[in-house]
């Protein structure tokens, strides 16, 4: 039985609350936005089953955006897009972990994403590059971890994602930002719901 139906059986509600969206990102500590991957998924969890293609077509299609949105505003969450480059809440008792996995993982993944909702009611999505958002107490907490307690506490997933380096240690060549202040992406409605 696949991991996230084992969610699925243990976790969903009828109509799931932002809080209890927030529990769960808590409890499982890092978690898909949606999508199929090695760990839980929100999207599915509040679909109460399993989703075949995008959750805007389904049909609590609506609920998932609200209570995605929800989650995605909450301080104790970093979205970045570190598990298979899929949207990736990932609960603030963790970030020593990722901070101290970094060097293993590709770090425009680990850019944190937020949307912002401009004056002129456009939504943009800015990305704020690794390890700029990194709050200096948890820079330090990931000091005091040790490689494997890291990836012990982050999961099995760490070790089978695509966001990590080549086993020469290398780094995926992609373009990395450059300029000192975040990226800005200019995104439409539309093209808003299909990121996901």
């Amino acid at each position: 039985m696949a991991l996230s139906l084992i969610v699925l059986e243990s976790e969903s509600q009828n109509t799931m609350t932002p809080e209890a969206a927030r529990r769960f990102v808590k409890k499982w500590g890092v978690v898909l936005e949606g999508g199929r991957g090695p760990i839980p998924n929100l999207a599915e969890t509040v679909a109460g089953e399993s989703i075949r293609g995008s959750w805007w077509g389904h049909p609590k299609g609506q609920e998932i955006f609200w209570l995605s949105r929800s989650v995605r505003e909450w301080r104790e969450v970093l979205v970045c897009r570190v598990v298979s480059g899929k949207v990736t809440y990932v609960h603030r008792r963790l970030w020593p972990a990722l901070v101290r996995l970094a060097p293993r993982l590709d770090s425009d993944r680990l850019a944190a994403l937020h949307e912002v909702h401009t004056a002129a009611g456009r939504h943009e999505l800015r990305i704020i590059p690794f390890p700029r958002w990194v709050p200096p107490d948890v820079r330090k907490a990931a000091k005091r971890l040790t490689e494997a307690d890291a990836a012990r506490m982050l999961g099995d997933w760490v070790t089978h994602t695509s966001s990590i380096r080549s086993s020469s240690g290398q780094p995926n060549r992609r373009s990395q930002p450059t300029k000192a202040q975040p990226r800005t992406e200019k995104v439409s409605r539309s093209a808003a719901r299909l990121r996901g």
